[in-house]
């Protein structure tokens, strides 16, 4: 069968026993240096984008993706609910009013946000139902003040079911301070866990009782909490409606609160793959030196295929088709040991944990107790990508080398 000759004596040379073994030891670890290089650098992609999406799905889970309230309290939250779901992005709606205090038990005191929410239709917008711990749901009933607080909240101040808290709530006044506080007293309904710090500064109670501490009409809410299908399109949407319903609606969203948070997150993310990249680069410099010693071991062999005609463009294509090679090689090895990784960290964690006795992740020290693991394919294409390129331009000053070699100098001394 008819190859090129260039592709055919590149081939070779890559598989052809050497002179030199220390040649082909450096040529190895080379290809071994950029199969590690993209396995570890798709690994921790995939471990940081399983961190990524716990975060996301925990926290966001009970923060609004969306917020769309008035400048003064709404007596008809369901109008705009039923508004806000003929937009085919938002798949919930409910009513919602906040309010900031400080929590008081037994001469300990700490600061927290009061959310008031309706337990019928909370779950439509929320996640907390499935990470309650302690209690129900329904257990918040009007009038009642009952409180649902976080696990470490609840840790904090050795809460249990059936507990009586002072929630301190500040009121602007006529007094000489500015300030009065009010307090009310609330029972503890529940207990939930989120595993971030929501544990610990934020508490539920029910929609009416959230009125009544506002002083507000009953009925009268805050504002209405969203739940989108694309959570990174809540400002876009959540401002067009509140656009829509006229110039005393406005709009918030997660970014405000939690934007942070996340923005920190991705950067971390861009940081640590730039530095794992820097593995694949020395890799790449490895396959400079092998092919740089193998130009220097087959000037002969150059100076022989030049007399027989061979031009310096396929002198070059030869040792440029031998780096591509090694290189294809060592990032083709790394990306499937990558993913077989990425696809089962785990599980092995899990076994590990198991065969050893002990919690990678104690629960005590983390938010989360398992490695979570979450492959995107446009990761693996990336670094892939960058693993060939550094590969290819590797080759070009190595392979440029040997096409100036003179057949006459190199054949002097044969």
């Amino acid at each position: 069968m008819f190859r090129p000759l260039s592709l055919f004596i590149g081939s070779r040379y890559t598989r052809a026993k050497r002179r030199s073994q220390y040649i082909s030891f450096i040529s190895l670890t080379s290809m071994i240096g950029l199969g590690l290089g993209v396995l570890a650098l798709i690994l921790v992609l995939s471990v940081m984008n399983g961190f990524q999406r716990e975060m996301s799905s925990r926290i966001l889970g009970l923060v609004p993706h969306a917020v769309i309230s008035a400048s003064e309290p709404l007596h008809d939250w369901q109008s705009v609910a039923e508004r806000a779901m003929a937009n085919p992005e938002i798949i919930g709606a409910a009513p919602l009013t906040r309010l900031d205090g400080m929590l008081s038990f037994h001469g300990e005191m700490q600061p927290i946000q009061v959310s008031g929410i309706d337990p019928i239709s909370e779950a439509k917008v929320s996640s907390l139902p499935a990470q309650l711990i302690g209690g129900r749901l329904d257990d918040l009933q009007p009038g009642e003040f009952g409180v649902i607080v976080g696990q470490l909240t609840a840790r904090r101040f050795g809460l249990t079911l059936g507990d009586k808290l002072t929630l301190i709530v500040p009121e602007l006044s006529d007094s000489p301070g500015g300030v009065t506080p009010r307090m009310h007293r609330l029972t503890v309904a529940g207990v939930f866990k989120v595993g971030a710090d929501l544990d610990g500064s934020l508490a539920m109670v029910h929609i009416a009782d959230a009125a009544s501490m506002q002083r507000w009409e009953p009925g009268q809410v805050e504002g209405v909490r969203l739940k989108l299908t694309d959570l990174y399109r809540s400002a876009t949407v959540a401002g067009q409606l509140a656009k829509e319903l006229g110039p005393n609606f406005r709009a918030e969203d997660w970014t405000r609160t939690e934007g942070s948070l996340f923005s920190a997150m991705q950067m971390e993310k861009t940081m640590i793959g730039l530095l794992l990249l820097l593995i694949i680069a020395v890799a790449a410099f490895n396959i400079i030196a092998t092919l740089i010693m193998v130009v220097s071991d087959k000037r002969m062999d150059i100076a022989i295929l030049r007399t027989l005609g061979a031009t310096p463009r396929q002198i070059m294509t030869i040792f440029m088709i031998q780096g591509c090679i090694i290189g294809f090689s060592g990032t083709l090895v790394g990306a499937v040991l990558g993913v077989a990784a990425a696809l089962n960290v785990s599980k092995l964690v899990n076994w590990i944990e198991k065969t050893l006795g002990r919690h990678v992740f104690g629960s005590d020290a983390y938010f989360i107790t398992s490695l979570p693991s979450q492959l995107h394919w446009q990761d693996v294409l990336l670094v892939v990508s960058a693993g060939l390129l550094m590969s290819f331009l590797a080759t070009l000053y190595p392979a440029w080398r040997a096409a100036q070699t003179h057949p006459a100098e190199a054949l002097r001394y044969a």
